[in-house]
């Protein structure tokens, strides 16, 4: 009776420690579930349930961190209270890597939500004539890209020192003589009736009810190295560059069906670009001088 007993007793115990050890157990590696914790500024992005779903498959539990603010996500990261974020661009990384010393770094691009130039009285870029007036945002951030853009245009040269917050006085050349005004970002799309252009960023494009995806003349280009910067990333501490479970969520990411979600989404609005790791870490060290 008593060996019946601890034969029982040996069973119970077997099952409950596999019912206990269910939560763990996946198609990862060997067997075990790993649990990966994402910063996020928003998480109701079509992306996050289909990437959630795919990483399930191979063993990879992904658990959204959602955070209000956009310094909070990077701190949350250099102090282990999450695994990886994603919510900010490279030029957005390297400014924070820069002001706190932490040790962040690009380990895969996501998305990019590209500006553009937008016109009532001209359909292409090469219409725009000698000392038409352009208006561009005044925000140091948006106003750089937006000259970085004219630039990729042929309009005007900017100076080798432009650097991430460049502004019109480092315009080495402006061979129209363009009168290029600096406002408010949300003025842009009001003040078409009175510019020949008007570069605008996707977020204000959409708010003033325009297609991001149709109605530029002239939109940024995801293979254009100038516009790296401004590529949404995934981020991790540098310790953990070649950490194999988070290159396989990057890997995931950028597969067709989140690429196809988004496109439909945002209206063709934004765009997965596919960065190497070389590419990405040159775009960073490049604003890490």
């Amino acid at each position: 009776m008593k060996k019946l007993w601890i034969l029982c007793l040996a069973i119970v115990t077997a099952a409950l420690l596999a019912a206990c050890g269910g939560k763990d157990t996946g198609t990862g590696k060997d067997g075990e579930t790993v649990k990966v914790i994402i910063g996020v500024n928003g998480s109701d992005g079509v992306q996050w349930p289909i990437l959630k779903e795919k990483a399930a498959k191979e063993g990879i539990e992904i658990e959204l961190m959602e955070f209000a603010d956009y310094t909070l996500p990077n701190n949350a990261l250099a102090n282990k209270d999450i695994d990886i974020n994603a919510f900010q661009h490279i030029a957005f990384l390297a400014q924070y890597a820069n002001e706190s010393g932490e040790d962040l770094i690009p380990i895969g691009s996501t998305m990019l939500a590209p500006m553009g130039i937008y016109s009532e009285k001209i359909k292409d870029v090469s219409e725009i004539k000698e000392g038409d007036k352009i208006a561009i945002p005044d925000d140091p951030s948006n106003q750089a890209r937006a000259l970085r853009l004219l630039a990729s245009a042929g309009l005007i040269e900017l100076s080798d020192d432009f650097g991430l917050f460049g502004d019109p006085s480092k315009i080495v050349d402006n061979p129209l003589k363009l009168d290029i005004v600096p406002m408010t970002a949300q003025q842009t799309p009001r003040v078409l009736p009175d510019v020949a252009a008007s570069v605008i960023n996707n977020g204000v494009a959409g708010q003033a009810g325009f297609s991001p995806a149709n109605d530029p003349i002239l939109k940024e280009d995801g293979d254009d190295e100038s516009i790296h910067p401004y590529i949404n990333i995934i981020a991790a501490r540098a310790e953990d560059k070649d950490n194999e479970t988070y290159k396989r969520i990057v890997e995931l990411y950028q597969e067709e069906d989140i690429e196809k979600a988004v496109q439909e989404d945002t209206n063709g609005g934004s765009f997965l670009v596919k960065l190497s790791q070389e590419q990405l870490d040159a775009a960073f060290e490049n604003l890490r001088k």
